[in-house]
């Protein structure tokens, strides 16, 4: 499998950007943000279809709109952090005016010979790589893995209590415009790997199921990092081996396997559990005997 120059660049790319969607999704997660990345990925549609309709390269658009409008949702919301409603809306016009963008891109633009391209932002390419891009891939994942490690004390300080946070002086709001721009980044970093449709599972499936398996951060963290390249790996091995499964759909569908398992391991585990200390089971209560009145006399 490895003698082949695209399944090597896969790999390298997939692995960066699966660990910069661990670190990320974790903290989706614990924020309760999930949606956001949902929103954001039709943004990275929109954004590269934007690129495609003016003629640039689509990561251009992929990046520039994506990043913009995850600093726009939060400082929409309260804190750095957008509610259900501005979240809601954003997405909706973004996805009214992804639809537009992909009419003018396939009326004036798909006989240009980049006729599948908007097909690969939706699903992903990344059997289809090149060595310059899959580097290029690799070195913007591990810089938002490194961006995300330098904040991630006070993020998570942040996350677990907002008040108590503020009250020692963490800068909430800065933390979280600086954490939706690394959301933007992830999600636009991933539409090569998953696709556009697919990036919320990338995100959300690996982190799920490690928060679901441990409630220690640290240890959370790096299990959301393993699952997500596991998923990676496993994925791709798989497309290699059965030809006419998509990469991106084995990758999702690998992932959530996990989450799958470690929601069935976590409810064993509670089912499991002893009742508390000092507790007694309630007695039976005895037949009385055939001898026995109801004033107690044989």
């Amino acid at each position: 499998m490895f003698a082949h120059p695209f399944m090597q660049h896969a790999f390298i790319a997939g692995t960066a950007v699966a660990a910069a969607a661990g670190l990320v999704g974790y903290f989706l997660v614990l924020r309760a943000q999930v949606f956001t990345s949902d929103a954001l990925s039709h943004v990275a549609f929109t954004g590269a279809l934007a690129a495609l309709a003016a003629g640039l390269d689509a990561r251009i658009g992929l990046y520039a709109l994506t990043i913009v409008v995850a600093v726009a949702l939060g400082a929409l919301g309260r804190r750095g952090r957008p509610d259900d409603v501005v979240i809601g809306s954003v997405f909706a016009w973004i996805l009214g005016l992804g639809v537009f963008l992909l009419t003018l891109y396939t009326t004036t633009r798909s006989g240009s010979g980049n006729g599948r391209a908007g097909v690969s932002v939706l699903f992903g390419s990344i059997l289809g790589l090149s060595r310059a891009s899959a580097l290029l891939t690799a070195v913007i994942g591990l810089l938002i893995c490194v961006a995300v490690l330098a904040i991630a004390r006070p993020l998570l300080f942040a996350s677990i209590d907002e008040n108590v946070a503020a009250a020692r002086h963490v800068p909430i709001h800065l933390l979280g415009y600086g954490f939706l721009a690394l959301v933007g980044a992830t999600a636009a970093e991933s539409t090569q790997v998953v696709g556009a449709l697919l990036i919320l599972g990338l995100l959300a499936a690996p982190a799920g199921a490690a928060i679901q398996l441990t409630t220690r951060p640290l240890t959370a963290m790096s299990l959301s990092v393993v699952l997500a390249v596991a998923s990676v790996w496993a994925g791709l091995t798989i497309a290699y081996h059965v030809s006419w499964m998509p990469p991106s759909f084995a990758i999702l569908a690998t992932a959530t396997l996990a989450y799958l398992t470690a929601s069935l391991a976590r409810r064993r585990r509670h089912l499991r559990l002893p009742g508390p200390p000092g507790r007694k089971p309630p007695r039976r209560p005895h037949a009385r005997r055939s001898g026995d009145s109801s004033s107690g006399r044989h």
